[in-house]
């Protein structure tokens, strides 16, 4: 991004963003919260005595985020209930950073779906995450095999509860993109380069996904796609492909998990009784 202010990366930086990484996956997965409210009240300090204005408040702004989702109870459930529970701090960690630097810190956080060019690269990236899904799907469903268990299906198949399972986990991963690329990943990359911007973003989506249902070999997966998600925004500064990308990603992963709970259904399940 070419308005990136690109700071120079000091001990002190290093150190907070340290800092403000261990607080993630302490506060949220792990739920550690001595060592990792330490963590974030050491990063907070770091963050004070930084000389740029600008900085302290986008990281403020992370670290408030970080703080409330560290206090919300993230989990896969697909009831009412959870939906709100969860719903609420998943829009106030999108809602107030968007407000705060809208207000203080403008053109930080811009919400563009349209690409500004199009490229060959995205569009063939898009395509071949069709296969791609599916395959790293697979290996991760024999590698973790208790892994669809960490959503809930009745005995018998319900084409309500499947079709709840579908838009929940779609809803989410709307937010996942929302959230932690171009919000969490647009406001590193304001203050860093790509490569530093891009591992702390993938590192705050691995921790929330994680502690909402990824388990085994899952955060290894999902750093790798976090990576690649902030890679292709970085280079489109589009919301469009990595929003498609995603839902790619979240048809198949309803598919296996409606294939483990019913194994006579397969990659058809939204239309078996119609969507």
């Amino acid at each position: 991004m070419s308005d990136s202010d690109c700071l120079p990366l000091t001990g002190p930086r290093i150190a907070l963003l340290t800092l403000f990484a261990i607080a993630t996956v302490c506060l949220i997965p792990l739920h550690w919260h001595f060592a990792g409210g330490a963590a974030w009240i050491a990063c907070l300090i770091l963050l004070a005595r930084d000389s740029d204005r600008k900085l302290r408040l986008r990281i403020g702004v992370l670290l408030g985020c970080i703080a409330i989702l560290g206090a919300a109870d993230i989990n896969s459930s697909t009831s009412n209930a959870n939906f709100l529970r969860v719903g609420i701090p998943f829009t106030l960690v999108i809602l107030l950073p968007a407000i705060i630097l809208g207000k203080w810190d403008s053109g930080t956080i811009r919400y563009r779906f349209w690409p500004k060019k199009w490229r060959k690269a995205d569009i063939f990236y898009t395509i071949l995450s069709i296969p791609l899904s599916w395959a790293v799907l697979k290996f991760y469903w024999l590698a973790t095999p208790e892994q669809f268990a960490q959503w809930t299906l009745p005995p018998e198949p319900d084409d309500g509860e499947i079709k709840r399972l579908f838009i929940g986990i779609n809803m989410v991963g709307i937010w996942d993109e929302l959230f932690f690329i171009n919000t969490v990943f647009a406001i590193l990359r304001r203050s860093f380069s790509f490569p530093v911007a891009n591992l702390v973003q993938a590192v705050v989506y691995t921790s929330v996904l994680n502690d909402m249902a990824f388990i085994g070999i899952g955060p290894v997966i999902i750093l790798i796609f976090a990576w690649t998600q902030g890679s292709m925004f970085e280079k489109s500064e589009s919301l469009l492909w990595v929003l498609i990308v995603h839902l790619i990603v979240d048809f198949f992963l309803v598919a296996a998990i409606v294939q483990s709970y019913y194994p006579a259904y397969g990659l058809d399940y939204l239309w078996r009784h119609g969507f």
